[in-house]
């Protein structure tokens, strides 16, 4: 126990080493498109007056890559889910275009979601293996494999600067409850919750990164230290195996409700899928 108390003091140690304010840069990509990156705070967000997107916490280097599309590495994967978007799979012989004529019919889609369907929470991943399963008679993707977060990132782009606008009230109320508890839940053998990084401790440096708040507005994102797209689930569970605790299954009633929570958290802000993180 003694031992377990140095490791968190350390932690915490570490973390209020270094302080930087997220930067005053503007996200302007293909010197066109202007993105909301920093903007008063939801009304039920309790403990910030100002949200601001991971973006404005990253180096100039990274934030270059976000600013053209020719430069954004995601786009490759952009690219491979268009392929997959136009190639029939399953046994009904069916692809995506075979319903929908052109991608840009899901604009809005992701910044509304996840949201209640038929009375369950559904989250972008969950929303196209349900149409593989149940219009084209297809395999469901692997969540964070490179042909759904592909997809998903295609979806993404399409909601591309508008505003995060997710419901929080009637059907989906209690699956926000159940998203905010987990955010302020300690987890682990190192007692952190999702907030004591992102919420208390945003803008200062842990070992060599630069603490954003947190938001998942850009996901999935492009992330240089693993050079793939990664999902908002696959976050998920490296934070809360960083607290050295058993972590949830991607795809879980748990991680979608904290999904929600997150997406509520940055109401306001604009979609910027597909991000680039360090």
């Amino acid at each position: 126990m003694k031992k377990l108390a140095i490791i968190t003091v350390t932690v915490f140690l570490s973390i209020k080493a270094a302080s930087a304010d997220p930067d005053n840069d503007s996200l302007i990509i293909n010197d066109d498109i202007q993105l909301v990156t920093e903007t008063a705070a939801p009304i039920h967000l309790e403990n910030l007056d100002t949200i601001y997107s991971g973006w404005r916490f990253r180096t100039d280097e990274t934030q270059a890559l976000q600013v053209d599309d020719f430069d954004n590495p995601a786009m490759v994967f952009v690219d491979k889910a268009i392929d997959l978007f136009n190639t029939i799979d399953g046994i009904e012989g069916k692809a995506c275009v075979s319903c929908h004529e052109s991608v840009a019919q899901f604009r809005g889609l992701s910044a509304i979601m996840p949201k209640v369907i038929d009375g369950e929470l559904v989250v972008l991943e969950s929303f196209i293996n349900d149409h593989r399963d149940q219009v084209m008679g297809a395999e469901p993707w692997k969540w964070s494999g490179e042909k759904m977060q592909s997809m998903v990132a295609l979806i993404g782009l399409q909601s591309r600067g508008m505003p995060v606008n997710v419901k929080i009230d009637g059907e989906a109320r209690p699956y926000w409850e159940q998203g905010k508890e987990m955010y302020y839940t300690r987890f682990g053998q190192l007692q952190l919750s999702c907030a004591n990084c992102h919420e208390d401790n945003y803008g200062k440096m842990i070992r060599a990164d630069h603490l954003s708040q947190g938001h998942a507005n850009g996901f999935p994102t492009y992330r240089l230290k693993q050079a793939k797209l990664i999902s908002r689930h696959n976050r998920f569970r490296g934070c809360i195996r960083d607290t050295r605790a058993e972590t949830f299954a991607e795809g879980s009633d748990e991680f979608k409700a904290l999904e929600l929570y997150l997406a509520s958290r940055s109401i306001g802000l604009t979609v910027e899928t597909p991000a680039v993180r360090q």
